[in-house]
């Protein structure tokens, strides 16, 4: 009866409580997050400022004309980027950068390819609800 439901109900909030505790604890952990240095944070004034996102993408998100930035360093090398941010190609302007602005905007593609990979490309989705990359350090 009256007893067996209430028994229940508190069951019930208990369990959403630990559930609650793992999520908040575990899925929202930065382990080994990543800081932002001052010459990466002036490369990303100048990716905002030349609105490199209308062409490019990182994790995806933005403009298609160019590639997806998010792992170009790790992937292609930071010369490789250097070469079409100093000279741009037929699709892509020469945007006159100086070497400073170019080491930075450099910093600021490093730093956004330690943040993770993307595609992701083998992922587990946890029981409570989290996707783990095979590269996450949880």
């Amino acid at each position: 009866g009256m007893l067996s439901k209430q028994l229940i109900l508190g069951a019930m909030c208990i369990a959403f409580g630990i559930y609650s505790a793992v999520v908040y604890t575990r899925g929202t952990g930065v382990t080994g997050a990543v800081v932002m240095n001052d010459q990466a944070r002036h490369g990303q004034r100048i990716y905002q400022e030349y609105n490199c996102i209308a062409c490019h993408q990182i994790y995806g998100l933005g403009g298609y004309m160019g590639p997806d930035l998010t792992n170009v360093i790790s992937k292609r090398g930071e010369s490789y980027a250097e070469v079409f941010i100093t000279a741009g190609t037929a699709s892509m302007p020469n945007f006159g950068l100086d070497d400073y602005q170019v080491k930075a905007l450099l910093a600021y593609l490093g730093f956004v390819d330690a943040t993770g990979t993307y595609p992701a490309e083998n992922y587990e989705v946890r029981w409570y609800g989290t996707v783990q990359q095979e590269d996450d350090p949880q």
